[in-house]
């Protein structure tokens, strides 16, 4: 199986259904692929959670595979007239919806007779689409333009990601997090330093993180690859104590020591 290219740190996830909107039922993706993302040193990029809605997904999907990222989508690839992910994802990826002989093969394995007249439904797919194995019921998922169209049945969709991670992706150098720590100030007084900061690295996502209490603090910092954020952390540090502040220099993720007061 081919790896596909790691120029890239995250992944997006769907996850559709108008019952998660409605609040009956609740979402079990985020937490358990999030985790099997930071495992392997990716992270996500954003969560969305999309309607039943044909127009809206095959919109929300098109403008999603333009992005380039790779992307994991939980629901609506049943066969019940509410399952509208097939057909979204051909619409987004313009392409035809078509049988798929290797999907029809592995539904007629498990179903016999009776995956007609409805089961086989579920073995359109979009033209060109790649399958994903169901370890549970044999019912495939399918990947077109680095989109991972899953069920929505948590049980079968995180061994199905854990197969897409494995086949295509392996790991990853995860970022770290270099911050710090502000003591005795608010967001408000560090603007002038953060506004000049995001000017001259505008390439690295400055974070502002306040602390409600006391005593009164703000976590400063950045998260990337070490190379990338080092200089950027650096000005950071270097207009903090040029302006006098208390600070404390957080640990980085990946390191067992201890912090110190600045």
């Amino acid at each position: 199986m081919q790896q596909e290219s790691n120029d890239f740190a995250s992944f997006g996830l769907i996850v559709i259904g108008d019952e998660i909107l409605a609040a009956r039922r609740r979402d079990r993706h985020f937490e358990v692929i999030g985790g099997m993302l930071r495992q392997r040193g990716f992270g996500l990029a954003w969560l969305r959670i999309l309607p039943d809605d044909p127009d809206y997904l095959a919109r929300e999907l098109r403008r999603t595979m333009e992005e380039g990222i790779p992307v994991f989508s939980c629901g609506g690839i049943g066969a019940t007239p509410d399952d509208y992910t097939r057909a979204c994802a051909a619409r987004a990826a313009a392409v035809p919806l078509a049988l798929h002989p290797d999907a029809v093969a592995e539904i007629e394995a498990r179903f016999g007779k009776d995956a007609y007249p409805n089961r086989i439904h579920m073995a359109e797919l979009p033209q060109g689409a790649e399958l994903i194995p169901n370890p549970v019921n044999r019912v495939p998922g399918f990947s077109i333009r680095r989109h991972y169209f899953l069920p929505g049945f948590p049980d079968m969709a995180h061994p199905m990601v854990e197969w897409v991670l494995d086949q295509h992706y392996g790991t990853h150098t995860p970022p770290i997090q270099r911050s710090v720590w502000v003591f005795g100030v608010s967001e408000n007084d560090l603007m002038p330093l953060l506004q000049g900061l995001t000017e001259r690295f505008p390439q690295q996502k400055l974070f502002s993180l306040p602390r409600l209490g006391e005593p009164r603090r703000v976590e400063l910092g950045y998260r990337g690859p070490a190379a990338v954020i080092e200089a950027p952390f650096n000005a950071l540090l270097q207009g903090l104590r040029e302006r006098g502040y208390r600070l404390e220099v957080s640990v980085d993720e990946d390191d067992s020591g201890g912090g110190g007061v600045a």
